[in-house]
């Protein structure tokens, strides 16, 4: 395929890197990676972070991949494909987080620096991106297929209601990740390093980003956080945990899965999940 649309780039040595859900991942050469499609059904997570994420990286404090070049559809791969830059570090998913306040504060800056009033143009919510009264289908299957172990369900269940009952985003939509989990950051020196895959990226309801208060940072990060983002109000920390209970629950269930050898699943993500609904429950 490079040497077919970008032959400057075929010599590069190329290798798989492990993990991706959406889209499967090439390391090629030192600097770039080659992001192609395999669990996304459409095109359009490409084509957002083709379009978007050159605008958004030169005011981001912490590297974000952006694209290198494109990819077009061929006879040997029937989907987009596209160049990005590689984003060095240990995805959170395979490593620990050991500088917690150093951590809380990046975590912060960044997100302050991300959520800004988006333009017209930017792309909407969609799966991600509702308001939790919207989510509690998701929510319920969860709940319903995942060994809670210790977790009493209804502490988890008082906290999803509350985020429930919680007003919705009044404000203009601003940037969202949209999918920041263990898996979707990496680290370096025992603090956060970079921030990937913005496919899921839309302008909208910033409570989708803040949950990852409780789901990255280690107990006592979630607080040093919000006292660093300042510009969250009490309505949108209450709908922040709940969708950090909610994707703890998720995280739980992909492990799980994992450990019974069910396609898709990874077993290191019940661990994280297990660690993050903890933090969630006991609001640290």
């Amino acid at each position: 395929m490079l040497r077919e649309q970008h032959p400057d780039l075929a010599e590069l040595p190329i290798r798989e890197v492990a993990g991706g859900w959406g889209n499967q991942m090439w390391r090629l050469g030192d600097d770039l990676a080659v992001r192609m499609q395999r669990m996304d059904k459409g095109s359009d997570p490409q084509l957002k972070e083709r379009r978007w994420l050159p605008l958004l990286a030169a005011r981001l404090p912490l590297p974000i991949p952006t694209p290198a070049r494109s990819g077009t559809p061929s006879e040997r791969f029937p989907k987009i494909w596209t160049v990005m830059t590689w984003v060095e570090g240990t995805p959170l998913d395979h490593g620990s987080i050991t500088r917690g306040d150093h951590a809380a504060d990046m975590l912060a800056a960044f997100l302050k620096a991300l959520h800004v009033d988006a333009p017209a143009g930017a792309p909407d919510s969609s799966d991600f991106g509702a308001h939790p009264k919207e989510c509690t289908g998701g929510f319920e299957h969860f709940l319903r297929a995942v060994d809670l172990g210790g977790f009493a369900e209804d502490d988890i269940r008082a906290v999803w209601d509350d985020a429930v009952a919680a007003f919705e985003w009044q404000r203009p939509r601003v940037w969202v990740h949209g999918d920041l989990h263990p898996a979707n950051v990496v680290i370096a020196d025992g603090t956060l390093a970079g921030i990937i895959d913005f496919g899921a990226v839309f302008a909208g309801d910033p409570a989708w980003d803040l949950a990852a208060a409780w789901l990255l940072l280690p107990a006592g990060g979630a607080a040093r956080f919000f006292d660093g983002y300042a510009q969250a109000d009490e309505a949108t920390v209450r709908r922040a945990r709940g969708l950090a209970a909610m994707k703890s629950l998720f995280l739980m269930l992909m492990g799980q899965n994992g450990d019974r050898g069910l396609p898709g699943g990874k077993p290191n993500w019940g661990p994280a999940g297990r660690s993050a609904l903890d933090r969630v429950l006991k609001g640290l």
